[in-house]
């Protein structure tokens, strides 16, 4: 049995009381150490359910559990300390003034010891790749280097959860990549619990699930595999589907028998080669 660790319990939100809802009575569960994904169209309360995880938002109704603690005004600072967030434009969360201050500006307001605050500076700083740019001004760095300073400096406060809104929306293809990569490489190193919040494909293929968002509920939970073989009702609530998804139903069209649902192109490459190695 896996440790739960952040529980959304019958979560109703909206932006004032006469406003609709933008989450209505969402449940769900994420596990330690597990990777989910949150998709939706604009508009269905996904970002919403990120800054209400991180205790930027309160529900009306319902309740939300993280680590066994119940996320309120009295325990937001603790809730905190173990979730922390890297929002799409990194510029909104830089405060220091060289790439060695910001990162440090967590850990000093948590009362770090020094030495051990060096140590943890220059650690994150490796896991992201980005130790040679210690003594750089944060505005000097491209949009991925500027993620990666982001990253590190929440991961020199040791949350348990990383949540990534957006976070590779503003960069190129090359530069979603090179993040994802990082992240996933952190995830499994760090075990923590990893949450992206993303229109991205190739960055939800990679989850272990997805949670679907339509008009403020769960429209659906499951692998990435199995969300993705709803093809026609994924359309129907204006998401798209993986362009390798889409490519083996075409083939399928034209008699190639691919039996399984691949979702990159390692996987269809595969299906074609053991179709032509049987021919």
């Amino acid at each position: 049995m896996r440790e739960c660790f952040i529980e959304f319990r019958n979560v109703s939100f909206r932006y004032g009381d006469e406003q609709p809802w933008v989450l209505d009575d969402v449940s769900f569960t994420i596990y330690k150490d597990e990777w989910v994904a949150i998709i939706g169209h604009n508009g269905s309360g996904k970002s919403t359910i990120a800054k209400l995880m991180n205790g930027l938002l309160f529900p009306q109704k319902g309740e939300i559990i993280i680590n066994g603690i119940p996320v309120n005004e009295q325990t937001v600072w603790d809730v905190r300390k173990q979730v922390g967030m890297v929002f799409q434009n990194p510029d909104n969360q830089f405060v220091g003034t060289t790439v060695q201050d910001d990162v440090a500006f967590g850990m000093e307001n948590r009362g770090f010891a020094r030495e051990e605050m060096v140590n943890r500076i220059d650690e994150v700083l490796q896991a992201v790749r980005m130790e040679d740019y210690l003594l750089t001004e944060p505005h000097r760095l491209s949009g991925g280097q500027k993620q990666r300073v982001a990253i590190a400096s929440l991961l020199a406060i040791n949350p348990e959860v990383l949540i990534l809104d957006e976070a590779t929306a503003m960069l190129d293809p090359k530069g979603r990549k090179e993040i994802m990569r990082t992240v996933s490489e952190i995830q499994e190193k760090n075990e923590i619990s990893l949450i992206t919040i993303t229109h991205d494909l190739e960055e939800v293929v990679q989850a272990e699930r997805v949670i679907v968002m339509n008009s403020g509920k769960v429209w659906a939970e499951a692998t990435p595999r199995d969300i993705f073989k709803q093809k026609d009702d994924l359309r129907k609530i204006g998401l798209d589907v993986p362009f390798v998804a889409v490519l083996a139903d075409e083939l399928k069209q034209l008699d190639i028998m691919i039996k399984n649902e691949p979702l990159n192109h390692d996987e269809l490459l595969e299906e074609l080669w053991t179709l032509h190695s049987k021919m």
